[in-house]
């Protein structure tokens, strides 16, 4: 194994979006050819992002805790972009690759790359399990010449608080011994033009050799860097990036009852709006926002502001809207169903797709689980399809995906509708409550 004991030469940079990214040489991988990189964590970040170590000539330790994800990975049984199926054929079985349960074989690499989850619990307040056991694995066994990364979305001092201060606790001085930083993940699951390969990554480090060596352990996943001052500061910009999007999107939503009000089309006022060729970015309604990013995200920041007895009302105010979004659907199922004449307790729902978004097998904290789970409360006899989604828990049980062909429905509640999904049955459901707003095929179908 090669360590990293001399930071790589680099050169040019590349204008991108307006920031100024420093492009990731093809030397680096040329001086580092024998680098060994731990990926903890292997679910949505970690795996695609071993992958994308793997074909930059890297071997790769991947450790997760759970037995049944390793399994899932040596079948190509996980939900991955075709190109990361793809990749995934290639390097499973081969020396290059070894997946492991053992926290103990991290010792033995050259850089390590943390890639947990960061949830929040049913409180809104984050639940920092995985990531603190992680880190905690990974200071046990850290050893002077390496270098750790962290790419989990968190609070604000968390990489300091995690890593820098229990490796000086062991004795091992980060920015000297061992190297530090934070680059946060940049993967958006199931859309194949946001590739990481095709995405910049800010870096942090502890120092500025910190920043370095951490750039060149990622050197193959993304087109280049943007280096920022610190840890704090890379810690910060993600949250920055996913409040941004909170905020947006719930206006979006409120902007579709004020459309609605109003006698429009919201979708057709934003494509409008859209054609601006600055100070706008276009963002669309929904049934409200799910995943793993989103929903959870901004209230690390929130959490840690309270702490703090601070403020951000802005920001406060979207994570209640897009909270009570779904709660918003479920008050319009009952105007849909009791201008039909019906009252949802006894009527047959059927919703179409239940993953949080277009394209993904995932249902974490996707609004269709609360939807369902009220109505069904409410006494609603509850259905659903999704292409890629086999079967989701509720309260009342487990429920099992249909194919569209002989649902019988009083309504029909389209909640995600994934890429190449033919929903011209539709049209032959008299009642049709599109919460995507873009079910333009279907004529007679209402919106929330």
């Amino acid at each position: 194994m090669t360590s990293l004991d001399t930071a790589p030469a680099h050169g040019r940079r590349a204008r991108i979006l307006g920031s100024v990214v420093e492009k990731s040489p093809t030397l680096v991988r040329r001086e580092l050819p024998g680098l060994s990189v731990g990926i903890v964590g292997l679910g949505y970040v970690g795996l695609p992002t071993a992958l994308s170590l793997l074909e930059a000539g890297r071997s790769v330790v991947g450790l997760d805790v759970d037995p049944g994800r390793l399994v899932a990975i040596r079948r190509g049984e996980v939900d991955l972009l075709p190109q990361d199926q793809d990749r995934l054929a290639r390097h499973v079985g081969r020396s290059g690759l070894s997946l492991t349960t053992r926290a103990d074989l991290l010792g033995a690499v050259d850089a390590v790359v943390v890639c947990v989850p960061t949830p929040v619990d049913e409180n809104l307040v984050p639940d920092l399990t995985a990531l603190r056991g992680a880190c905690a694995a990974v200071v046990a066994q850290a050893r002077p010449g390496q270098t750790i990364v962290i790419t989990s979305t968190t609070y604000v001092g968390c990489t300091r608080e995690l890593i820098v201060d229990p490796l000086a606790e062991r004795g091992l001085r980060p920015g000297v011994d061992v190297h530090v930083a934070f680059s946060p993940e940049r993967i958006d699951p199931g859309v194949a033009a946001h590739l990481p390969e095709r995405t910049p990554r800010v870096i942090g480090g502890l120092t500025p050799a910190c920043t370095e060596r951490a750039a060149a352990a990622l050197a193959g996943t993304c087109p280049g860097f943007h280096r920022v001052s610190s840890p704090e500061a890379a810690e910060l910009t993600k949250l920055l990036e996913n409040s941004f999007r909170a905020v947006n999107i719930a206006l979006a939503n409120e902007w579709a009852g004020v459309a609605g009000h109003l006698g429009l089309s919201v979708t057709e006022v934003v494509e409008a709006a859209a054609t601006k060729p600055y100070g706008f970015m276009p963002f669309y309604p929904g049934p409200g926002a799910g995943g793993h990013c989103i929903p959870c995200d901004p209230h690390y920041l929130l959490w840690q502001l309270r702490a703090q007895r601070v403020t951000a009302p802005l920001l406060e105010a979207a994570m209640t809207g897009l909270a009570g979004r779904p709660r918003q659907v479920v008050s319009r199922v009952r105007e849909v169903l009791a201008d039909a004449g019906l009252p949802v307790a006894g009527a047959r729902i059927h919703v179409v797709g239940v993953a949080y978004k277009p394209g993904v097998a995932d249902t974490r904290e996707s609004p269709a689980l609360e939807i369902m789970a009220e109505l069904q409360a409410a006494g609603a006899h509850l259905s659903f399809s999704d292409d890629l989604v086999d079967s989701v828990r509720l309260p009342g049980g487990t429920l099992r995906s249909l194919g569209p062909t002989g649902v019988a429905a009083d309504l029909v509640l389209v909640h995600t509708r994934h890429p190449g999904a033919d929903l011209r049955w539709l049209r032959d459901h008299p009642t049709v409550l599109d919460a995507t707003y873009r079910l333009t095929e279907v004529p007679h179908r209402q919106v929330v």
